[in-house]
């Protein structure tokens, strides 16, 4: 049986960017473990100036081949990998199937799988990110009026997140739950 070793004559060099994007296109430089991805930064403090993650980058495509036509650059760089994901499309509505006397709806189609890349870098740590929350409701509190240009900047780039999570809507408009037995839901009339 073969025997694996890490070869240490070329170990990984994973870009150190503020974003996804720069790690991509116009990294700041190359390094292989945190203290050097803190020195390429320029910063000399010890504690989480940098830190390494993973995200999803680019369109999802049809196939893998696909993904590494569009993106030849980045299919040849060891720091990214093409995963599968799933369609994030809502799945239609299930049309209801009248059998035997039952209502039985369709099966489930599965989810079609998509190909995306994932690129591996040191963030910097501070970069034009937003802070934590809604956009609307941080820029109505008492320190939405001292927020800078670049916390702006990166307030109007995040995806919309909402105040709080949605309710389920488990009853109807015309339906009750008994007062003796509250897990049971009947029609109203």
């Amino acid at each position: 049986m073969a025997e694996w070793r890490l070869s240490l004559k070329d170990p990984m060099q994973y870009p150190v960017a503020d974003t996804q994007e720069q790690a991509v296109h116009a990294p700041k430089g190359f390094a292989e473990r945190e203290r050097e991805a803190r020195q390429v930064a320029g910063m000399a403090t010890a504690e989480g100036a940098v830190t390494f993650v993973t995200e999803a980058f680019g369109p999802a495509f049809e196939s893998p081949e696909a993904a590494c036509e569009a993106l030849p650059a980045l299919a040849a760089q060891p720091w990214a990998s093409l995963r599968p994901v799933t369609e994030t499309k809502p799945a239609p509505p299930a049309r209801p199937i009248n059998k035997d006397g039952r209502r039985w709806p369709e099966p489930k189609r599965a989810a079609k799988t998509l190909w995306r890349f994932s690129v591996a870098y040191w963030r910097i740590e501070g970069a034009d990110r937003a802070p934590e929350g809604a956009a609307r409701q941080l820029r109505r509190a008492e320190q939405g009026e001292t927020l800078d240009a670049k916390t702006l900047r990166a307030l109007a780039h995040q995806p919309l997140r909402a105040l709080k999570p949605q309710q389920a809507l488990d009853i109807g408009l015309f339906e009750v739950r008994l007062p003796d037995a509250p897990h049971i839901v009947v029609p109203d009339e």
